[in-house]
């Protein structure tokens, strides 16, 4: 799912994942709307992977495409994409050079969630809050939450976290892969369903389910 916080192919009006506030061509005193959220819908539709990426980090990006393209079973991998016409900069602070560090949070699989550029920087759980902590200062390494991506609990908050006023930290915005979990597919189970039937019962003839029980000889 490409997302640039804006229509941009009908001319630039806001979007379902527009911020609020938004000053666009349909919403000109600003958006009402609470932003949707497409990872939190995937995991609440129970989606196999949910992952996501930018357009500007084209080596992260290929590991997620990658990833999500082996992925067998429903996924979803949501890119925030710059619209340079209509929304330009939307997600600058997660691309420049001079904010990324500060305001991107890369999650990698039995690693704990690190960040800044000298990854001075950690996020922490309290009870089922998160919370940004320093380094030798408010916490160690040992500290920090280590991320999970088969835990279905904790990828529950990561997707949902944004910044918040309500929160005492400006927390980053998080990329990588929130969750996976392998569940058989749809088809598959299909296909051993038939398989188990035809074992048990023969193939089937589709002539005589046509022809069905009663059956008229006309002379």
């Amino acid at each position: 799912m490409f997302n640039n916080q804006i229509y941009g192919l009908t001319k630039g009006q806001y979007s379902p994942t527009s911020e609020k506030n938004k000053v666009t061509k349909s919403t000109p005193l600003g958006s009402i709307d609470h932003p949707f959220n497409p990872l939190a819908l995937a995991m609440g539709a129970d989606a196999t992977f949910v992952a996501r990426s930018m357009d500007r980090d084209p080596k992260h990006l290929q590991e997620m495409l990658t990833r999500s393209h082996k992925h067998k079973g429903s996924s979803l991998l949501e890119i925030y994409q710059n619209c340079n016409i209509f929304n330009d900069g939307a997600f600058e602070m997660y691309t420049e050079k001079s904010t990324k560090a500060d305001e991107t949070l890369f999650l990698e699989q039995g690693r704990p969630l690190l960040f800044g550029a000298a990854k001075n920087k950690g996020i922490k759980l309290d009870g089922f809050k998160p919370v940004v902590v320093e380094i030798g200062v408010d916490a160690s390494v040992d500290d920090v939450w280590v991320h999970d991506e088969f835990d279905f609990y904790k990828a529950q908050i990561l997707v949902r976290m944004f910044d918040d006023a309500k929160l005492e930290s400006h927390l980053p915005r998080p990329f990588g892969v929130f969750y996976e979990t392998h569940r058989a597919c749809y088809e598959d189970v299909m296909q051993m369903q038939v398989d188990e039937t035809i074992a048990a019962k023969g193939r089937g003839d589709l002539d005589k389910l046509l022809r069905g029980r009663e059956v008229w000889e006309i002379k």
